[in-house]
């Protein structure tokens, strides 16, 4: 064992957060352990043998120093010496040969747990409906997929191999010294309560520090994660006083260093206070094995064997007194990592789920009631960094939709902000569900169709469009993978965006920032169009699509529409009551219900709200011209 190991394994122990003892696991969740390492149960069994021989092999040393001082030296046996030392120097080998196989087994099982957590995390969260992720933080959900993922793979690795080495040495340390001398045995345990002191004394305290400090970082952190984006940035740059901004960063940072230089001084304190309790231990173990050597009642070499266990008993019994909070600390990470596996989609294919059929479909909603999922169907308390979810009911926003589009189609939503529009737009690829009615694509109910081809059938473009921080090209092929560049040239160019393309320095390949942040609105807006021709769907939705967008480029947005609806059943989403003059059918949208219903002509003549919503837009524009028809004032001469 190398010189001071023993210590800061003592501290690192003392440093575990011991609120982790109290926690209480869910039934089943040992088993559930024990079901995600049963790929690896061969690797796990060499793990296991090679730590029982390797703490075999230290327990021999110490019983070979012994012969070779009490057999070998004493008795001037210079071969004997020498072929014990050559013994001690092959178990060295042999030792160094088995912390590899330990390393090697350890990295196998530990890595291979971590990918396969890893992996079926990032499954099951993307297999969640949209409501799960506008509750949850995302900082606490990619936690889950490192931190508690390392967490719960240190139960199979670190904890394991600690409890189980530290219970070997130790059963092995004792048996081999009371063999040596029960006497000499039993003054080492009665010091065993003051070496352990120091890590009552000071552990809570390392490990209030510590969460304390993993506080500070996580807020520093989410700073620097919040100012650090594009939007931030800017928002940071326009209405930010920089002054400010560097004072709250310097005050949590000052924070994190002098906790660190708490830790540090505790550390030392504590690492000390072992060092000295070793030193006296060794100390009278000496004195009192040296009095009896004197008398004769014990040789030298086993006084000298004797102070070598030492270093090899308090060490691990040390550790094994906190060993509980170790293992529940592993254990918890696990129960927080399948606390998430546990939580089922709520949108998910139903047994013998129908394929849609490509190309245009009728779109129908029938008597259609809805309201948002309440938190506690959709989310977890420790996601949303909440004590308890809320368990209310949420008011319903959609009552009674009833309409139909058919085949190549266009209908148009209006009304005002929070009459339910996008929430009608989203049931149509099933983001969410009907709690009452249906919802039909192609006369199916979306509930009954599979998940894959529905996608394939709806195709959207949001006011917002989103661009990975990725080249144009893997936009593009997120959309079709199998996509040629003749196909995606073809698919640019009938969204107006593709002579901007072949200008960019890499064409393709040109990396487009984060959210696409190094593009304009309307470039972003044509390539996510040129997204949805390359998908080449039979039912569009289009969100607001054109609504923070100026003249100019909603002029070219509208061209590349043009060419995205020809031929397909569309949904459309405005505020601009201009670009759906020409709809076939306009539905106006109030308090979640369908309130009229008619072309633009008919609504108009009608009056209403439509007529209301019209002409508050169009007032200013036709009073502005006759304002500036009238004659100026004649200057004087």
């Amino acid at each position: 064992m190398r010189p001071g190991s023993d210590g800061w394994m003592v501290t690192r122990s003392a440093m575990r957060d011991r609120s982790a003892a109290k926690a209480s696991l869910r039934p089943g969740t040992l088993r559930r352990i024990v079901a995600f390492a049963r790929p690896w149960r061969r690797e796990l069994a060499c793990f296991l043998v090679l730590i029982a021989a390797s703490a075999g092999l230290g327990a021999a040393v110490p019983l070979l120093l012994k012969e070779i001082i009490d057999g070998g030296i004493a008795r001037h046996r210079v071969g004997y010496v020498e072929a014990l030392a050559g013994v001690v120097a092959a178990l060295a080998v042999v030792d160094a040969g088995l912390s590899l196989g330990q390393r090697w087994y350890s990295a196998r099982i530990g890595e291979g747990l971590i990918y396969e957590m890893r992996s079926q995390i990032f499954r099951h969260v993307g297999r969640q409906p949209l409501a799960f992720f506008t509750r949850t933080q995302t900082g606490a959900l990619t936690s889950r997929l490192n931190n508690d993922v390392l967490g719960a793979q240190s139960a199979f690795t670190n904890t394991l191999s600690s409890v189980l080495s530290n219970v070997l040495s130790a059963a092995f340390t004792l048996a081999a010294m009371a063999v040596l001398s029960w006497q000499i045995t039993l003054v080492s345990l009665v010091l065993l309560p003051v070496f352990i002191l120091p890590a009552r004394a000071l552990g809570p305290r390392l490990a209030r520090l510590t969460r304390e400090r993993y506080g500070e970082n996580a807020e520093m952190h989410s700073m620097m994660t919040e100012r650090f984006n594009v939007s931030g940035a800017m928002l940071a740059q326009l209405y930010g006083s920089p002054e400010r901004e560097e004072a709250s960063f310097r005050g949590r940072a000052g924070r994190v260093r002098d906790i660190g230089v708490t830790q540090a001084m505790y550390g030392r304190i504590f690492f000390v206070s072992l060092s000295l309790v070793g030193a006296l231990a060794t100390a009278i173990v000496y004195g009192a094995g040296g009095r009896l050597a004197a008398r004769g009642d014990l040789e030298v070499g086993t006084l000298v064997a004797l102070t070598a266990y030492l270093t090899r008993l308090y060490g691990p019994l040390s550790q094994l007194s906190s060993v509980h909070v170790d293992i529940m600390t592993a254990l918890v990470s696990f129960e927080r990592v399948l606390e998430v596996l546990d939580l089922e989609p709520r949108i998910v294919d139903r047994p013998g789920a129908v394929e849609l059929a490509p190309g245009a479909a009728a779109v129908e909603f029938d008597h259609v009631e809805f309201r948002y999922p309440a938190a506690d169907e959709v989310s977890l308390a420790s996601l949303e960094s909440v004590a308890v979810l809320d368990d209310r009911v949420p008011a319903p926003v959609l009552h009674d939709v009833t309409f139909r589009a058919e085949p190549g189609q266009m209908i148009a939503l209006v009304g005002p902000s929070g009459a339910g529009k996008t929430t009608i737009s989203q049931l149509v690829p099933r983001l969410y569900d009907a709690v009452g009615g249906a919802v039909r694509v192609g006369g199916h109910d979306v509930r009954d169709v599979s998940l894959r081809s529905l996608r394939a059938t709806v195709g959207v473009v949001t006011q917002e469009a989103h661009l990975f921080h990725d080249t144009v090209r893997a936009n593009l092929l997120f959309a079709r993978a199998d996509a040629t560049d003749d196909q995606m040239w073809a698919a640019l160019d009938a969204a107006q965006v593709g002579a901007l393309v072949r200008d960019l320095p890499d064409g393709l390949d040109t990396v487009v920032g984060d959210r696409g942040h190094r593009l304009s609105g309307g470039e972003k807006q044509r390539l996510a169009i040129a997204r949805l021709l390359l998908r080449a769907p039979g039912v569009v939705v289009l969100d607001e699509a054109t609504a923070h967008l100026d003249s100019e480029s909603e002029a070219a947005v509208q061209q590349a529409l043009a060419v995205a609806l020809a031929g397909r059943t569309s949904l459309v989403i405005a505020h601009r009551l201009s670009t759906v003059r020409d709809a076939d059918r306009i539905l106006v949208i109030d308090g979640g219900r369908v309130v009229q219903s008619g072309t633009h002509d008919d609504l108009l003549a009608r009056g209403g709200l439509y007529a209301e919503l019209y002409h508050t837009q169009f007032r200013p524009t036709t009073e502005e011209p006759r304002a500036r028809r009238e004659p100026e004032p004649a200057l004087p001469a």
